[in-house]
């Protein structure tokens, strides 16, 4: 009976070691597929041009251990909310201004780490060529979201087509144009959906960046008139959150973005259309 004892106590503890070593071996292997994961860094973006960039960047990021991954979006909304969710580390599709209207909508914590292109944002016209021919009650396509419809109108004003109220800068809506002399017709459209209005009837001009020109043939080299350089707030940016902005993953994201080779492409391949900002 006594040896039966024995046999069992040594049988159970046989077991418990067996399955201690087991949750041993599966922690470990949790853990290192954890530090495997770690390693990606998951940037959300709506952009062909930035996901262009993060394929070069991914190679510098590479140097220090990390791959980069692109969450690829369809609207101007989900980059944000991915970011503000926690669901990836970073998102790279808008400038300063559009995010921080993002935030105060939202109440999020997002923040700009690091500028990386202006583009050349102008006005396109399919029928004239001149701001002289532009004839009087057309259409005018500019954003509807409030940071980039300010932008447009800026452009508009220097040019001398509109004027605005004195000091709103880039900050300007429909509602603050006090002189409109050609009686021109704003047609408020989501970013997304300004290229197809410049084939609309009646649409004698149309505000648009590059990178959303390229689906309609056209570049900067196309537009009747661009935004005249200046310093502004409207570079393409990286956008983390507060709570991660200093992590590892940023850290190395930023450098990669900020790389030489990402100057030399933008210097090489990219000059019509987008300036970098670092």
């Amino acid at each position: 009976m006594k040896k039966m004892s024995k046999l069992l106590l040594g049988v159970a503890s046989l077991s418990l070691l067996l399955a201690g070593c087991s949750s041993q071996s599966a922690s470990k292997a949790a853990n290192k597929e954890e530090k495997k994961e770690d390693k990606v860094i998951t940037v959300a973006s709506a952009l062909d041009s930035t996901e262009k960039i993060l394929k070069i960047a991914e190679k510098e990021a590479e140097k220090e251990g990390y791959k980069i991954k692109m969450v690829r979006v369809n609207d101007n909304v989900q980059y944000n909310k991915l970011l503000q969710e926690k669901e990836v580390d970073a998102n790279f599709s808008q400038h300063g201004p559009f995010m921080e209207a993002y935030n105060k909508a939202n109440k999020a914590n997002l923040v700009v780490v690091q500028k990386v292109y202006d583009a050349k944002v102008g006005f396109y016209s399919k029928d004239y060529k001149t701001i002289e021919e532009l004839p009087d009650g057309g259409k005018v396509a500019i954003p509807n979201d409030k940071s980039n419809q300010g932008r447009a109108l800026a452009i508009l004003d220097e040019k001398g087509l509109i004027k605005l109220k004195d000091g709103v800068g880039y900050n300007g809506t429909v509602k603050d144009v006090i002189e409109n002399p050609k009686n021109f017709e704003f047609v408020e459209l989501d970013l997304l959906n300004l290229a197809s209005a410049y084939d609309e009837k009646g649409m004698v001009l149309v505000y648009n960046y590059p990178t959303y020109l390229t689906k309609i043939g056209l570049t900067p080299a196309d537009a009747i008139f661009l935004e005249k350089p200046s310093e502004q707030p409207f570079a393409i940016s990286v956008v983390a959150r507060e709570d991660n902005k200093d992590s590892k993953k940023i850290k190395v994201l930023k450098k990669a973005v900020a790389s030489e080779p990402v100057r030399e492409y933008f210097e090489k391949e990219e000059k019509v259309s987008l300036i970098p900002s670092f």
